[in-house]
């Protein structure tokens, strides 16, 4: 009787062993596996890192191949010479295509080669920059031109955006322009810490007091350029057309656009031969048929992600150089179909 609770208690301990030892053998059983997923969600986000990474490298150089490409069309227009007009090579944009299209039109290129090949597409189109009313226009030597902002005002009445915003624009334009250096050398004097930066597009233009919708509205009618130029009537859309002439409506400036669809101005002349009668002529100083600075987009899209550039470029002659490039990323939604 007196050795019973000896052997409980003996029970009791080993029980108690058994119990931590499980419980050590459990935690250490999570632990292992804690650390393993990480160790494989670590593995996994670095290797979907350098995949994303090396498509954006592979996009980038797709797209600056495309932006060479673009180049030398433009050049090559350049030595035809002639107009600038929506019927030449450079007008016509690339839709969305496949890659692998591309490489499989090259000889050199096996199509047994392309199997296994990532699906990339590529789109882009060529603007004539010209083709909008310049911004710069509106300023010269640190004071509002009339006439440029009357054809601004005009266009802001023809979109239903409010005046007010103009000039407020005018307004910061000019204090942009005048944080740079004069012509001669010398310094504008002006204060460039209470001066707002100078904008290279057009989204930038709430820079100089246009609210944001103002500025998405005049994207299609507005451009900024490094000088001041002219508005090439073979490729103008007859809002801008209109707004730069006070005596040209716009059902006028639509059928002037419709006529030159059928055959594009030659110079000048041409296009004063197409207004309605009693119309002003266009003035050489303000319009042209020609043109020097032209927009370019491109897009490379692979499954849902893309990558997109915008670049300007400025022509001379035979001689293309680029003014800036800008490159931005996203994806889509949902998967676009091929």
């Amino acid at each position: 009787m007196t050795q019973t609770p000896a052997r409980t208690n003996d029970g009791s301990k080993r029980s108690r062993q058994r119990g931590a030892a499980l419980l050590a053998a459990m935690l250490t059983v999570m632990l292992v596996a804690t650390f393993a997923a990480a160790a494989l969600w670590q593995q996994w986000r670095s290797a979907e890192v350098e995949g994303a990474e090396r498509a954006r490298v592979q996009a980038a150089w797709v797209l600056i191949g495309a932006l060479d490409w673009s180049r030398l069309i433009l050049g090559e227009d350049g030595r035809a010479g002639g107009p600038d007009h929506l019927g030449e090579p450079w007008a016509v944009p690339l839709e969305e295509a496949r890659l692998t299209s591309f490489l499989s039109a090259e000889k050199n290129v096996a199509s047994d080669n392309l199997e296994g090949l990532p699906d990339a597409f590529l789109s882009g189109r060529i603007v004539d920059a010209q083709s909008k009313l310049n911004v710069l226009s509106l300023v010269d030597n640190g004071k509002p031109v009339p006439a440029a902002v009357a054809t601004f005002t005009r266009l802001f009445n023809l979109l239903g955006l409010p005046v007010s915003e103009l000039s407020l624009m005018t307004t910061g334009l000019a204090a942009a322009l005048a944080t740079g250096t004069a012509t001669d050398g010398s310094s504008s004097g002006v204060d460039s810490s209470a001066a707002p930066l100078m904008p290279q597009q057009v989204s930038q233009l709430v820079w100089l007091g246009l609210s944001a919708s103002t500025a998405a509205a005049l994207e299609p009618y507005v451009t900024i350029l490094p000088v001041k130029t002219t508005l090439n009537l073979n490729t103008a859309s007859a809002e801008a057309i209109s707004a730069s002439m006070e005596s040209l409506n716009i059902a006028s400036a639509r059928q002037l656009v419709d006529r030159r669809s059928r055959a594009f101005f030659k110079d000048i002349a041409a296009a004063n031969a197409a207004l309605p009668s009693g119309s002003a002529p266009f003035n050489a100083a303000q319009h042209g048929v020609g043109t020097q600075f032209f927009e370019v987009y491109g897009k490379l899209r692979l499954d849902r992600t893309y990558v997109e550039e915008r670049s300007l470029l400025q022509r001379s002659g035979v001689t293309v150089t680029t003014i800036w490039r800008t490159r931005g990323a996203g994806a889509t939604l949902t998967p676009v179909k091929p």
